[in-house]
């Protein structure tokens, strides 16, 4: 990290609080292209609930669609987050600096999206209680524990509860600066928020200690729910879906939507809220490093699937994959899904005037995230539109506007709760960034100085 501004304590609040304090016109148009979004995810639902689920393009045998492809995709990309924030966390990197809160807050926003998903595609939201609580006891019916309808509220649960107490501790010694700089019921409030925080030696250490922990037991939690919502498919006994392969598979294709996304994330974050200060052309680098060897492993996987289908010769199995190669449209969805999920941005990404150029970067993680979700959908339909010997009714699944307006929403929703959280906490840490000032000491290498790091130690105290 060669491209590291010196910068005050003073600079730092003004520049990362003032979305806080003030209400700039850049961010006010930021919010107008997701309020646009989901107007229209709204009027969608509000007709599917009141037409009923005809009005959505799931017939026999496919009663799956967007829907739960939808689902399933923002699961994944709440992992990447949670998880890029712990790794950095533990190993001590010191580029984590910016991107670590916007990675912590995207896994929850995309946690709280995609739960509502499996709810509108209930059709009657209101039923969807049976599924979850036992409580039925006038008519005896109970759900089925061994059912994934209730291994993943419970899993979703748990990541949701651990990532949202990870966020919150980090989140602490802001509050308290926004306390010390604000005045009337906003000091009030986040008084209350940071908890009596003052920043004694102790509970910095107390603070990271928690962060270290946390990380350490995010990262299990982390594998173990994406491993249960591949589950819901490999439990089942459609052909292509009962593998053994689906949990590292959908766990690696997770970590590379989700990475991705922390990348479309750091570039918009860049230019919203002017950050240049903070958010380098080396954080980009860094982040496509990693993505080449998360791409080539999803690539490894995704032949994988492959194998174990034509290993062991089963009929429907390879009638499936036969769909997936060779039947419209799903010829032309596995044609674009590889294209853009690694043939076109993984050269890219090898050169490193590429990954050090943000708009490239940009566009390339958003068509890796166009390849993800075709992704989800070349696992889920073709499989599922199997026709069997039991099949009496069958017909394609065609997805209709009202699918296409909620999953364009969901979209919309997760940037609008960035930009809401963005007015209430700076989205880069503003503590974490005057830490990285105060650790930072030049050393000389030859006749060139770089930046590095003064590790703290037991007995140094540098608050």
């Amino acid at each position: 990290m060669q491209d590291r501004p010196t910068l005050t304590p003073t600079q730092i609040n003004e520049e990362l609080l003032w979305p806080v304090f003030s209400f700039r016109k850049r961010h006010a148009l930021a919010f107008i292209p997701p309020m646009i979004l989901i107007s229209g995810g709204v009027a969608a639902v509000t007709i599917l609930i009141y037409q009923g689920l005809w009005v959505t393009g799931l017939q026999r045998p496919a009663f799956w669609g967007f829907f739960i492809v939808n689902f399933v995709f923002w699961i994944g990309v709440s992992h990447a987050g949670t998880m890029i924030s712990a790794i950095l966390r533990l190993t001590q990197a010191e580029w984590k600096r910016p991107i670590t809160r916007a990675a912590e807050v995207m896994t929850i926003f995309s946690l709280v999206v995609s739960l509502l998903h499996p709810v509108i595609h209930a059709g009657r939201p209101w039923r969807i209680i049976y599924w979850l609580l036992p409580y039925d006891f006038s008519r005896g019916i109970w759900p089925d524990v061994r059912s994934p309808l209730v291994w993943d509220p419970i899993a979703i649960t748990t990541y949701l509860t651990g990532s949202i107490l990870f966020v919150f501790t980090a989140l602490i010694p802001d509050f308290a600066l926004i306390r010390d700089q604000s005045s009337g019921l906003r000091k009030k409030i986040y008084g209350r928020l940071a908890l009596g925080w003052r920043g004694t030696p102790r509970q910095w250490k107390l603070q990271g200690i928690f962060g270290l922990l946390m990380s350490a037991l995010i990262l299990p939690v982390f594998v173990s729910v994406h491993s249960i919502v591949s589950w819901d498919f490999a439990v089942s006994v459609v052909p292509a879906w009962h593998v053994t392969v689906y949990a590292p598979y959908f766990v690696i294709g997770a970590v590379h939507s989700g990475v991705s996304m922390v990348l479309t994330l750091m570039a918009l974050m860049r230019w919203i809220f002017k950050l240049e200060n903070y958010i380098w052309e080396d954080h980009f680098d860094a982040v496509g490093r990693l993505l080449i060897v998360i791409a080539t492993l999803w690539l490894f996987f995704f032949f994988l699937d492959f194998a174990y289908s034509f290993y062991t010769r089963e009929e429907q199995e390879l009638a499936v994959m036969e769909r997936r190669l060779f039947e419209w449209p799903f010829n032309a969805i596995t044609v674009i899904m590889v294209f853009t999920s690694y043939v076109i941005p993984i050269p890219l990404w090898l050169s490193r005037r590429v990954r050090r150029n943000i708009p490239l970067m940009f566009w390339t993680s958003i068509l890796v995230n166009i390849g993800m979700w075709l992704e989800r959908y070349f696992l889920i339909i073709p499989a599922i539109e199997r026709k069997n010997e039991l099949t009496f009714l069958w017909s394609n699944y065609v997805p209709s506007l009202i699918e296409s307006l909620v999953v364009l929403a969901s979209f919309g929703m997760v940037g609008f709760l960035l930009l809401l959280f963005a007015k209430v906490v700076p989205l880069v840490p503003a503590w974490e960034a005057k830490e990285g000032v105060i650790f930072r000491e030049d050393v000389q290498f030859g006749e060139v100085t770089l930046p590095g790091i003064i590790k703290e130690t037991e007995e140094e105290n540098v608050w």
